[in-house]
């Protein structure tokens, strides 16, 4: 897939989604749908991910933040949409 049929989404989770699994059913999530990139918590509480990926997949995983994992409790997501970078592989990072 060239960076042309790529997509990559920026995303900012905000609510209950530090030490409630969100990371790892995203990461797990995005590995599901072929999605590549990565999610770290901040230190302000809030959840940032990179999604690279087909742009129906990587759809699916912005949505999928709304929710995230079942103990989340998601107010608000933000996302911002940039030229892929050519992430390969999904990451949690520290």
């Amino acid at each position: 897939m060239t960076d042309s049929q790529r997509e990559r989404a920026h995303v900012f989770v905000s609510g209950r989604v530090q030490g409630v699994y969100f990371r790892a059913t995203t990461r797990d999530t995005a590995r599901e749908h072929g999605v590549d990139g990565w999610v770290k918590n901040l230190a302000d509480g809030r959840v940032e991910a990179v999604f690279e990926g087909e742009p129906g997949p990587v759809a699916e995983l912005v949505s999928s933040c709304h929710e995230g994992s079942p103990a989340a409790e998601v107010e608000g997501v933000s996302v911002e949409y940039e030229p892929p970078e050519g992430i390969d592989g999904f990451a949690i990072r520290r």
